[in-house]
């Protein structure tokens, strides 16, 4: 007889989250831990909520900055600056387990939010402190929007053409600072799991944006010269580009040692003596006279259209890919065949959104909860912590809760 099936349940199920959030990093930290079951508490101001919530009407009306990062959450609209309503979010987080803040240094601390006055009130409570430069040093009052820490953190110098340096496309600080937080309670959640105790946790933009900064940062710390802009080329390999197709596509292709570029030279370039000329032969030489390379490259795709010089290169073994812009993204059959879609709830009405990218296969699926309106969950959560009707219309006649 066949053997039932016991289904895991979602690693954090029965974890409370209280977040005072705004924008990406926090936001996208707590959206991971909804994600996979905890309950996530977003505290949101009463005019307007959370400012991401005003970036944009992409989403059928809605920001969508605001509908990638807080799905799943309950949202409770604040006035933190009267103390009645900071009481409900120190309600709250005497129950919860984790707490996540990210706002402009000194506010967390002037409300006795921040990670080590709540931890020291609540020994089991991991509280995590997000910010732009860290709670101390010279930039700690700095401002921190994600294209000023992608620029101290020198990312921007590293990416774009030789002649201009570009931001990344995406929030890229906002992300790591995000996923160093994601990981950092988990890590501290185990850690609780042996000592009994919480406690703090910190990670800046920079700090965090730094550490993805490694190989390019190492190779000039170390005695090398920072990797050069090169667009969609490498610094050091060739042919590493992308290189336009007959029907105005755009193939890239990597070539990662001697033996590939003889498979190249032989089976799509179409001239096999290309694989032992001294000019050609090895990586260094192809670096070396890159404009030539990529030129014999671009030559010989130039006449194929896309499918055909995809595989093409794919029948001699040859990395390559499509260059896709992202509406072909949300189409990519990659996507599709392992189907990575699905349908959150949100104000505006089911949305497309794509399963968390952690597969934890023989459990639950991601608990992908809809989009909340701003306060659509305040009357409940304030009767959780014990208020009744009447103090609830108080504070929302007053302007308190929404």
């Amino acid at each position: 007889m066949d053997q039932p099936v016991h289904r895991q349940p979602l690693p954090l199920e029965g974890i409370t989250v209280v977040a005072v959030e705004q924008a990406v990093s926090a936001p996208f930290a707590t959206r991971q831990l909804a994600d996979l079951g905890a309950r996530v508490i977003k505290v949101e101001r009463v005019d307007g909520g959370d400012f991401a919530r005003g970036y944009d009407t992409a989403a059928r009306g809605l920001a969508s900055h605001f509908v990638w990062c807080n799905r799943g959450k309950e949202s409770l609209a604040l006035d933190l600056k009267d103390p009645r309503g900071l009481d409900v979010v120190r309600r709250l987080v005497a129950d919860a387990d984790v707490f996540v803040q990210n706002l402009a240094h000194g506010a967390a601390a002037r409300l006795g939010l921040d990670a080590a006055t709540l931890c020291a009130a609540h020994p089991r409570l991991i509280a995590v402190d997000i910010s732009g430069y860290g709670g101390s040093g010279p930039y700690a009052d700095k401002r921190a929007y994600d294209m000023l820490v992608q620029c101290e953190a020198g990312l921007v110098s590293v990416t774009g053409t030789p002649e201009q340096p570009v931001k990344a496309g995406i929030p890229a600080a906002d992300i790591a600072a995000a996923m160093y937080a994601f990981s950092g309670v988990l890590a501290a959640l185990v850690r609780r799991g042996t000592t009994g105790r919480g406690g703090p946790v910190e990670v800046s933009m920079l700090e965090a944006l730094a550490e993805w900064l490694g190989h390019p940062l190492h190779h000039a710390m170390h005695g090398g010269e920072p990797p050069a802009r090169t667009g969609l080329a490498h610094a050091v390999i060739a042919p590493y580009d992308a290189y336009p197709t007959a029907d105005g596509g755009r193939v890239l292709l990597s070539v990662q040692n001697d033996r590939e570029w003889r498979r190249l030279a032989e089976q799509v370039i179409g001239r096999p003596a290309l694989a032992t000329d001294p000019a050609y032969a090895t990586n260094a030489a192809r670096v070396a006279h890159r404009e030539r390379t990529d030129a014999l490259v671009a030559e010989a795709l130039r006449v194929l259209d896309t499918e055909e010089a995809l595989a093409r290169l794919e029948r001699a073994g040859i990395a390559c890919a499509r260059l896709r812009d992202v509406h072909e993204l949300a189409e990519h059959p990659q996507l599709a065949a392992r189907e990575r879609w699905r349908r959150v709830g949100s104000p505006a009405g089911p949305l497309k959104a794509l399963l968390p990218p952690i597969t934890l296969p023989g459990g639950d699926e991601a608990r992908m909860g809809d989009v909340p309106a701003l306060g659509q969950h305040t009357g409940a959560l304030l009767r959780a912590v014990g208020m009744t009707d009447a103090e609830i219309a108080a504070l929302r006649r007053d302007g308190v809760a929404a």
